[in-house]
């Protein structure tokens, strides 16, 4: 089920309203291997735990000083084998003590799966999500579709007959548009919905529709498939966009 709750083992901070935080999400940060400048809802943000823990915070909610990521596993992994992520962080935390886990890659990727997931769980709970093939198709045929989603495992002439029905209802029968196939099995996608076997989903809303793009476009960044969160074409030349 979906949750706004900060990850493990760290603790939140008091809210700050909707404003505020959309306000802080465009803000830039500097990543602390790459030095490259990104706003900071396209970055990962780290935080120490009371125990001096280094923790993923995709939330950005925990208090106190925070470092912040802007690369993928890979190059993060690579970075802490040789100690330039000890240092990167021991500067960002001004020499505070920490402890970086060994399998802090992987934790961050499961804290960018699950906040995918959490947004997918806020946007049923808001109405603006809809499952089921019957219905997608028909509001896709309507033009009601602004994103569509796949669940890895969904089956070939499934995808096909929604991505058909929703080019329809966009007056975009040649584009070659298709819906993103996320790397989630339908067993995840219903346990993260409370719903039974949740092969495809669709978003009906523009802004909801960019809220999960971004979440998933992250995570799909750390994990080395950045290209997947990109729209679906059939045809070379073709373009679309999930909004």
């Amino acid at each position: 089920m979906a949750s706004n709750e900060t990850a493990p083992g760290l603790t939140a901070s008091a809210p700050t309203g909707d404003a505020a935080d959309a306000a802080s999400a465009g803000a830039e940060r500097t990543c602390i291997l790459s030095g490259a400048q990104a706003p900071r809802d396209q970055l990962i943000r780290l935080a120490i735990s009371p125990d001096g823990l280094v923790l993923p915070d995709p939330r950005a909610k925990a208090p106190g000083r925070g470092a912040w990521l802007g690369v993928d596993r890979a190059t993060l992994d690579a970075a802490q084998a040789k100690g330039r992520l000890r240092g990167a962080l021991a500067r960002a935390f001004k020499g505070k003590p920490l402890t970086v886990p060994e399998d802090l890659g992987a934790r961050i990727a499961t804290a960018l799966e699950r906040a995918f997931l959490d947004r997918l769980g806020l946007e049923a709970r808001a109405g603006q999500l809809l499952t089921g093939s019957d219905r997608i198709e028909d509001a896709a045929r309507r033009g009601r579709v602004a994103l569509l989603l796949h669940a890895a495992d969904a089956g070939a002439d499934g995808n096909r007959r929604l991505d058909q029905a929703w080019r329809a209802g966009r007056d975009e029968a040649g584009s070659g548009a298709r819906g993103l196939v996320v790397p989630l099995k339908r067993t995840i996608l219903a346990m993260a919905l409370g719903r039974e076997n949740v092969v495809h989903v669709a978003i009906v809303d523009r802004a909801a529709a960019k809220r999960v793009t971004d979440a998933l476009a992250r995570w799909l960044a750390f994990i080395g498939r950045e290209g997947e969160a990109a729209p679906r074409e059939d045809n070379a030349g073709a373009t679309a966009s999930p909004l």
